[in-house]
């Protein structure tokens, strides 16, 4: 039998055996800490600059390569996957997806990054597989990179040092605070929330005119995150502590209204949930906490979502049971009320470090600076190259035809080059490009070309060099070119910011509701609320620092009130639908409303205005139009409709301001774009029915339209408060000039006149941005809600304004006093009932 032959490797003779021992601790920390570098530094935090994260750079900057810009078609998603992996991130293709995914999900990015055509999933479900869907670059995507080729920011070798890749991408707006950003690192994390592109940007122009200003400063221009889903956040203590330190939390909570579902049953309507919490998760959750018996009165949850109608959830409550007590234990108890740590950890020059609003301003600012002032440096430089080369173009047209003869006689093109040099007293550049010139430069209207783009290039390297020079001017560019971002691509508000939730309610909250007298109150941000009784609404006390009432109607707990709007619209709202208000001694705060779009749809380009009681013994409403056309209407409200209209527009008009009469004994107030103010008596108005087109009210000039439109009581102190700035600025993003002069400083004039001048404008400034005439104390808060000191009524009549602390959206005036006397407040029985159609409670 044959011996199996050994399969045994034979060592050399000489061979020696070197046996290292090493510290196994020792050995591990190592590893270990290289794991941790890595994942830090390479996959988990983003740059604080482009607040990206190595593999969203990646990605964007390989769609970059491939030209999948907006205006191109889409790929397949695989193909990007396959790009990304194979030249600059390898990682596995399931990370980049994912990544490539949530830069294309709009409820999950404030500005997406990558448009996405197929199923990116919900916040229920996972998206496609990568061979099943499509993208391409999104707008904002081409703000991250473009830029790129003029030598803007740094690059760097790719895994296998055989390509280059961007450090750091320009970034055009402050995308680590609009976008947000979350990852889990090794021994840290990152949670950030997302913001509004425009109120993050008029926070960083602000920052570059006043380097030194505060924390508070700047949350006048960025009062809170922006979620993409909407909602409201609940409590704002936590997050001006994570404006200060990095960290801090807040609640988010879904948006609601209570309305009936059937005749006789309420329902519980909700149209956005909060960040990152889909509505599979709430009903599975309702119907565990029915099922378990921890919650009850409700009978049933329906999902009416749609492409068209966004999130309809509807939560049928049983008879007997209080909806507002219902919708508090959802609250509690669902993820209709969730917690949203904030954590700001981001990479700055390369180390992991936790920055707070102002210090997240900073750094992305220091990184925008340099990026302009290198692509303005790259800039010059080629342009110089080519005002060179123009040049010397020039020179070899107007003697072409001895540059011909110099060339024909030349043995070779180096013999050619040496001696246009020599003979022209030109560079070796020059000399090259007139080798290479084409015969068809040689015409006429080539010459008129050249001399044209030499003037330009001129031009454009005088504009640059005084750019690289003058360090304001550098920075004045960057807050231009930010200001143009916000303008193209930002978006309103969608998330309401609100103080304290009002009144909480109980399971002991009685079901019916009484119809006590109350107040129904909007907010300049537009909220709606209701009070509890018909307890006086002083306006002394403290003044709170979130929000302005900007109208104020009496009312019952089930009656009706009036929303008018800019096209001359009367919206009917029930009191009962709305929140409730605790009691306050000091001046009310919307903090517990509701947005207004959650009671009224109004079609885009309709604005609300103010609210007017639909009372019988109301001497009426009057309006003012931007073409200066004023009508006073009749009181007249058709029982069996829910909006009317009360005056008839001619084309390209539009209501800009309203106000319901106290007495009829007023003054009614107009003030234009031009600064011209003129008040007269109500009275020189004749109340007309509401198919009327009303009368004129202001003589305009030649461009000019009314800016506001109000009514003063002569008999108490009224001022003006007047705003200017310039008509092409962003709105929202300039303070402009502000002037407070009492109201008596300007004489009336008659009806139709033209007025009197109540505003010089400045250097700069040629429009009034706001006005606004009332009774006094009044208040001003921004686009946020955040309050705006006003200063004393000192101005003169046709005085300029002094520098205002902050862009002002909304001023309000002192609210009706009660003075605890209601024995003319119109009680049920003497309130009209609307006559609804079959069917309809």
């Amino acid at each position: 039998m044959a011996r199996r032959k050994s399969t045994t490797p034979q060592l050399p003779e000489d061979f020696e055996e070197h046996i290292v021992d090493i510290d196994v601790e020792e050995e591990m920390r190592g590893a270990y800490l290289e794991y941790a570098y890595s994942v830090i530094y390479s996959r988990a935090l983003p740059d604080a600059r482009d607040g990206l994260k190595p593999v969203q750079r990646r990605i964007l900057f390989g769609m970059n390569e491939l030209g999948l810009r907006p205006d191109r078609a889409h790929v397949k998603s695989s193909r990007v996957v396959g790009e990304v992996m194979g030249k600059y991130h390898p990682h596995g293709d399931a990370s980049i997806y994912d990544a490539l995914v949530r830069m294309a999900q709009p409820f999950s990015m404030r500005l997406p990054l990558v448009d996405g055509h197929g199923n990116f999933g919900s916040l229920d479900d996972g998206p496609a597989a990568a061979r099943y869907t499509e993208a391409r670059m999104a707008p904002a995507a081409l703000l991250m990179t473009g830029s790129l080729d003029e030598d803007t920011v740094e690059f760097v070798p790719n895994y296998d040092d055989q390509l280059m890749q961007p450090e750091v991408l320009p970034a055009a707006y402050p995308n680590l605070l609009v976008n947000g950003a979350g990852g889990i690192a090794v021994g840290m994390a990152t949670n950030m929330a997302p913001h509004n592109l425009v109120e993050v940007i008029g926070a960083v122009r602000h920052l570059i005119k006043h380097p030194t200003c505060s924390l508070d400063d700047l949350m006048k221009f960025v009062p809170g995150p922006d979620l993409p889903a909407g909602g409201r956040i609940v409590g704002l203590e936590g997050i001006r502590d994570a404006y200060l330190t990095g960290r801090g939390s807040f609640r988010t909570r879904a948006t609601t209204r209570i309305e009936n579902v059937t005749p006789r049953k309420k329902g519980i309507v909700v149209t956005e949930l909060p960040y990152t919490v889909g509505p599979e998760k709430v009903i599975e959750k309702i119907k565990d906490l029915v099922q378990a018996k921890k919650l009850q009165g409700i009978s049933g949850v329906i999902d009416l979502t749609d492409r068209k109608k966004g999130l309809q959830l509807v939560i049928e409550v049983k008879n007997g049971f209080n909806p507002e007590a219902v919708l508090e234990k959802l609250y509690k108890l669902t993820p209709m009320e969730d917690n949203f740590g904030i954590n700001n950890v981001c990479l700055v020059d390369g180390q992991p470090r936790t920055l707070g609003l102002k210090e997240l301003l900073q750094v992305y600012l220091d990184f925008r600076t340099d990026v302009v002032r290198r692509r303005s440096a790259y800039r010059l430089r080629k342009r110089e190259e080519r005002l060179h080369l123009v040049e010397g173009l020039l020179i070899a047209i107007l003697d072409i035809d001895e540059v011909i003869q110099v060339i024909r006689s030349s043995d070779d093109a180096g013999v050619a080059r040496a001696r246009l040099i020599d003979v022209f007293d030109l560079s070796e550049a020059q000399a090259t490009y007139i080798l290479d010139l084409q015969l068809r430069r040689l015409t006429k209207f080539s010459r008129i070309e050249l001399e044209t783009e030499k003037s330009e290039l001129e031009q454009q390297i005088e504009a640059l060099r005084a750019i690289l020079e003058d360090e304001k001017l550098l920075l004045k560019t960057v807050s231009d070119e930010l200001a143009e971002v916000a303008k193209k691509h930002g978006t309103p508000r969608r998330t309401v910011l609100l103080e304290s939730v009002g009144q909480a309610v109980s399971a002991a909250t009685p079901l019916e509701v009484s119809d006590d007298p109350c107040w129904v109150l909007l907010s300049s941000t537009g909220l709606l609320a209701r009070t509890t009784s018909a307890d006086p609404l002083s306006n002394e006390g403290g003044r709170h620092k979130h929000d302005a009432v900007t109208a104020a109607v009496r009312t019952t707990a089930r009656g009706y009130v009036g929303l008018v709007t800019s096209l001359g619209r009367v919206v009917r709202l029930s009191a009962l639908d709305l929140p409730t208000l605790p009691p306050t001694n000091g001046a009310p705060s919307l903090s517990g409303g509701a947005p207004l779009a959650a009671f009224v749809d109004l079609p885009h380009g309709e604005q609300p205005l103010t609210l007017t009681s639909l009372s019988p013994d109301s001497p009426g409403l009057a309006l003012g139009t931007a073409h200066g056309v004023v009508k006073r209407v009749t009181v007249d409200h058709p029982a069996n409709r829910d909006s009317w209209e009360v005056i008839s527009l001619k084309d390209q008009d539009s209501v800009v301001g309203a106000v319901e009469l106290a007495t009829g004994d007023e003054h009614l107030v107009f003030a234009t774009a031009h600064a011209q103010l003129l008040h007269f008596a109500a009275s020189a108005v004749r109340p007309q029915g509401r198919g009327g087109g009303g009368v004129a009210g202001i003589k305009l000039g030649a461009k000019d339209r009314v800016v506001f439109f109000g009514a003063v009581d002569l008999s108490v102190d009224n001022v003006l408060a007047t705003v200017s700035g310039s008509e092409g600025s962003l709105p929202g993003t300039e303070a402009g000039s502000l002037k407070v002069t009492p109201f008596d400083e300007y004489p009336a004039k008659g009806r139709a006149t033209g007025g009197v001048r109540c505003h010089r404008f400045l250097r700069g400034e040629d429009t009034l941005i706001l006005a606004w005439a009332g009774a006094t104390p009044a208040r001003a808060a921004g686009a946020s809600g955040v309050s705006i000191e006003l200063p004393k009524a000192n101005g003169r009549r046709d005085g300029s304004g002094v520098p205002a602390p902050a862009p002002i959206a909304a001023i309000a005036g002192a609210l009706p006093e009660v003075s605890g006397n209601t024995s003319t407040e119109p009680t049920a029985a003497e309130l009209p009932l609307p006559e609804f159609p079959a069917g309809r409670e």
